[in-house]
């Protein structure tokens, strides 16, 4: 099996043009073989007689994979006896590739691979593995079927293929699908299902998230004074729009090979609604006080209850806060959503003992973990590590809120 593309690893038999004992020229196809995006055919190296056809049609074979022998002239024979393949050996173990050491194989099955395939390797390029574990490589059909049920490849991770190098058949598919027809199962929700789309895209970025202690001390102390009171998401809300708007590329996006930055400060607040999560957007967060932000926030949770939070009022914003303390976690790193840079989260407040220098001994305060969660291709560590920085300070300065 050739190399029939950088991205491709392996392709389906669905024509064999030849059989043993025909004669055949240099270069002529004899056998087509389907990937995910093409039929392509398989050619002869040089002239000479089938000897046999060692794969068998609607099966999958990962590059590198021997599909026959020709009898060929000694002259041609030695041109390609470099590349030639060690004859089948009985109760050889197919060798894997480095990394792939620690994963075990059923000996009746690698033996079976080793004498088809020979040693997994191929002319011309890097070794293919013989074993691979899970739902790594799928056929054609395969994914026809996925898609059909609008499945992805982390729906199926969980299933040992029993293909050939392992590869997940439809057969596999057919019976993973037949046991959860047997569970207890029921049709996921739309924001189920909404948040589920989005978190698989939010992963296919580099995602870092760094994180430190503030002291909310100042917070708690502040707030008592206000009518409404605002929880501490809403400080740190308006404490990250506030050190946004002082360094607002730190929330600019990646688009190809353009740095896109929004002209206003719009920022989400994660909601729990049930069984999915809401994110409306505060538009224009910087320049909302900390009462109006109070008074939204109840708008908003009163319509999140009630579903009724409309795709308008939650698209465009720059970045999300998630006070995930609300829940007595005192750690989190939650994940951006795909159309923005940035994820402030905010832990549960617990008494510690701190350092008073003044006093010269332990004092309790109430502290906090706080993460900042983000697309490394857009910030980096340093300029992320500011910015946390700044919303810490505003946040133990909640006068400047």
């Amino acid at each position: 099996m050739p190399q029939l593309g950088e991205s491709i690893a392996e392709a389906t038999i669905v024509d064999i043009k030849v059989k043993p004992g025909d004669e055949v020229v240099d270069d002529q196809e004899i056998i087509d073989v389907e990937t995910n995006k093409a039929v392509m055919g398989v050619t002869t190296p040089c002239k000479g007689k089938i000897d046999r056809i060692t794969v068998e049609l609607k099966e999958t074979y990962p590059v590198g994979t021997v599909l026959g022998y020709v009898e060929a002239s000694e002259q041609d024979a030695a041109r390609f006896a470099k590349h030639a393949p060690p004859p089948p050996r009985q109760n050889e173990v197919a060798e894997e590739i480095p990394a792939r050491a620690d994963q075990e194989v059923a000996p009746a099955r690698a033996k079976k691979i080793a004498a088809r395939d020979g040693d997994g390797e191929r002319a011309g390029g890097l070794p293919v593995p013989a074993i691979t574990k899970g739902a790594t490589f799928m056929s054609p059909r395969v994914r026809a079927r996925m898609a059909e049920l609008q499945l992805t490849t982390a729906d199926l991770a969980g299933i040992m293929g029993t293909g050939t190098a392992n590869r997940v058949t439809i057969k596999d598919l057919e019976n993973f699908l037949h046991k959860i027809e047997s569970q207890t199962a029921e049709e996921a929700s739309a924001i189920r299902a909404g948040v589920a789309d989005a978190m698989r895209r939010s992963w296919t970025r580099p995602l870092s998230t760094i994180g430190s202690s503030v002291n909310l001390d100042p917070v708690l102390q502040d707030r008592q004074s206000r009518d409404p009171k605002p929880g501490p998401g809403l400080y740190a809300l308006r404490a990250l729009a506030l050190a946004l708007a002082e360094t607002p590329g730190a929330a600019a996006k990646l688009i190809g090979n353009r740095v896109v930055q929004s002209n206003s400060i719009d920022i989400g607040i994660a909601v729990e609604a049930e069984d999915g999560i809401m994110v409306p957007v505060i538009r224009a967060a910087e320049k909302t006080s900390l009462a109006d932000l109070a008074t939204k926030y109840k708008e908003l949770i009163d319509l999140a209850r009630q579903r009724r939070i409309s795709p308008d009022m939650q698209a465009g914003g720059i970045a999300t806060v998630s006070n995930f303390g609300t829940f007595g976690m005192e750690w989190g790193t939650p994940i951006p959503l795909p159309d923005q840079t940035l994820l402030l989260g905010l832990g549960a407040g617990k008494k510690v003992p701190s350092w008073n220098e003044q006093k010269k001994e332990f004092v309790p305060r109430t502290e906090a973990q706080i993460t900042l969660s983000f697309d490394h291709r857009s910030i980096d560590g340093g300029g992320a590590g500011r910015l946390l920085k700044r919303v810490i300070e505003l946040l133990e300065t909640p006068k400047k809120l």
